[in-house]
């Protein structure tokens, strides 16, 4: 990995961005369907633009059965109807770039749907040209004769990692729902045909770059041993040290920049990097590297075990976790050639305000603010969630299991029924964390209007609106120039602004053991930033380290409009180090 001292980046246009995630399911519904759209997209345009947005990313609007709401691809070169045509996709590259910003796309090359041609040709025979495209393995039979899967890996939404199919007599390997069979990436002919139809097809459009989704797990132990037994008592058990980072990643991933990428220009790659460690981070987004510009690492979304327990065992984390988070994302930067991302909201969590904050209708706009000032003020490129930016919060403790749309909620409940048949506490428990950690949080429509289905759609839609749309929406918050929208425009605008110490600079935490604030100081070049975060329901001092004693400081931004010498419950607050 490149230290700054022998290798020099030139600036890219990527670093200090603002990109708007859109779920198009749940965004906008042009057509009164009940399904957002990329018409309904294409209308919200100023919108997004005004905001202050500089890359819009559009997750999964490909042809697909939505066994996992897109990310089971049928044809990468075409569209969801549901979502509208490749037309409509042409329309919004050309609309999205006339307002000066940019597009990018989810890249889904982990595995592709069971329709998808490639897939149905490769479990046709053994003897089909694409018979490799996969990953297939014979079975293994116990001392009755009885055959089974070929290891116990257990699949990320559950049960077996594995699918029997009679035509082949094999299993395939699907690393999340069985319709996702996971692609042979060691076969060379695959990644031609991968980077050919689903990266070269949409370069040739003009769009941007990509989000890579599960960018670290295409490189495979091909032994595929059992995995150390984990979840005592069942047959199942987690696998990702097989799967995770594995040894021909960064080939590959080097191979796909040399020989696709480059011929485009500067495509931006982030990449999707669940559990990695800082160093192995580094040796992906390396610029001296050349295989990705950045990546979400999942520390942040993690806190409270999000991703090694199971919703009904999340535990509350404490402040100093989420610090610890952020001094990795953020440490990144600190003398190497590398660059990171910001962000706690996307498709697959909770909304951030519930699940890191409050959602107390008390505090709840002053919590939105002061995470307003912290992302505002970390280094990186800042990635918010559709519906972020007016302070949207998780779904109702009172919803019950049929709402639930997310295969991974809809699975979870049903192997907890399987489980413990006839256990009330149990099921109360497992709907209480879905209701804190569930995706199906994130995926509610967004609160457009308090009309009738909160102005995203003029009947039903496909998933309930959540229940605070009348106090919670766009149209309500543009008339306000007090309202979270408002602040984080203001907030956007004072980042670009200041990008040279608030996107660019060194972040050193503050007062790190404090349970109750976050503080810490921003530095480039001499500039000097200290925020200071209220996590807290109570007033609590400004901590101003005694290294900075003797300076002036002068407020730069802060969540509430008269600041006094003592934090308010929840505010933010960023200072001018004189």
């Amino acid at each position: 990995m490149a230290h700054l001292n022998n290798f020099t980046r030139h600036p890219n246009w990527w670093k200090n961005a603002t990109c708007y995630q859109i779920w198009p399911a749940s965004y906008k519904d042009s057509n009164g369907d009940g399904v957002g759209d990329i018409p309904g997209i294409i209308s919200t345009l100023d919108y997004l633009a005004d905001l202050g947005i500089d890359i819009i990313w559009v997750s999964p609007m490909y042809d697909s059965p939505q066994h996992d709401m897109g990310y089971d691809i049928r044809n990468y070169e075409d569209v969801l109807a549901k979502f509208g045509t490749l037309a409509d996709m042409e329309t919004l590259i050309a609309e999205v770039h006339r307002r000066g910003m940019k597009l990018i796309l989810d890249l889904v090359i982990n595995h592709t749907s069971d329709e998808h041609p490639w897939f149905l040709e490769s479990k046709s025979s053994r003897d089909n040209p694409k018979h490799d495209w996969y990953i297939w393995r014979d079975p293994k039979y116990d001392a009755d004769g009885k055959r089974q899967p070929p290891s116990n890996w257990r699949a990320i939404f559950g049960g077996s990692a594995w699918e029997y199919v009679p035509e082949r007599d094999q299993y395939y390997l699907h690393l999340f729902v069985r319709q996702q069979p996971d692609l042979n990436w060691e076969n060379e002919a695959t990644r031609r045909a991968i980077y050919k139809s689903a990266i070269e097809f949409w370069l040739d459009k003009g769009i941007d770059g990509f989000r890579v989704d599960t960018v670290n797990f295409y490189s495979k132990d091909t032994t595929f041993p059992d995995a150390e037994v984990k979840l005592k008592g069942e047959p199942w058990q987690p696998a990702f040290q097989y799967f995770h980072n594995g040894p021909k990643m960064h080939g590959w991933l080097k191979e796909q920049r040399r020989e696709v990428l480059d011929k485009y220009g500067d495509v931006v790659m982030v990449g999707e990097l669940p559990g990695t460690q800082a160093d192995e981070v580094l040796r992906y987004v390396s610029a001296e590297a050349r295989e990705l510009d950045m990546v979400f690492d999942f520390d942040i979304v993690a806190l409270g075990g999000r991703h090694s327990l199971k919703p009904h065992q999340i535990y509350k984390h404490k402040l100093t976790e989420m610090k610890s988070a952020f001094m990795k994302t953020q440490g990144l930067l600190t003398g190497t050639d590398a660059w990171t991302t910001v962000f706690v909201e996307n498709h697959d969590q909770g909304r951030s305000l519930s699940r890191f904050a409050t959602d107390d209708p008390k505090y709840r706009v002053q919590a939105a603010k002061m995470f307003a000032v912290m992302l505002g003020t970390l280094s990186g490129t800042l990635f918010l969630y559709q519906g972020q930016e007016i302070g949207m919060v998780n779904f109702s403790k009172d919803w019950g299991p049929e709402e639930l749309r997310d295969v991974a909620g809809l699975n979870y409940w049903k192997e907890i029924n399987e489980m413990y048949p006839g256990d009330e506490k149990m099921k109360k428990a497992a709907m209480e964390g879905i209701q804190k950690v569930g995706r199906d949080n994130s995926r509610t429509p967004v609160h457009w209007n308090a009309g009738p289905h909160a102005g995203f759609s003029t009947v039903k839609p496909w998933i309930r609106v959540n229940d605070t749309y009348k106090e919670i929406n766009v149209e309500a918050q543009q008339k306000d120039p007090d309202s979270v929208l408002a602040f984080w425009k203001k907030m956007l605008k004072l980042r670009k602004q200041r990008a040279d110490v608030l996107v660019h600079g060194n972040f050193e935490v503050q007062d790190y053991e404090n349970l109750s604030t976050f503080t810490y100081v921003k530095e480039k070049d001499g500039k000097k930033v200290l925020v200071a975060l209220n996590f807290t329901n109570e007033e609590q001092p400004v901590y101003v380290p005694k290294t900075l004693a003797k300076n002036k400081l002068e407020l730069l931004v802060g969540s509430v409009d008269r600041p006094v010498e003592r934090l308010a419950p929840w505010e933010g607050r960023a200072y001018i180090v004189q």
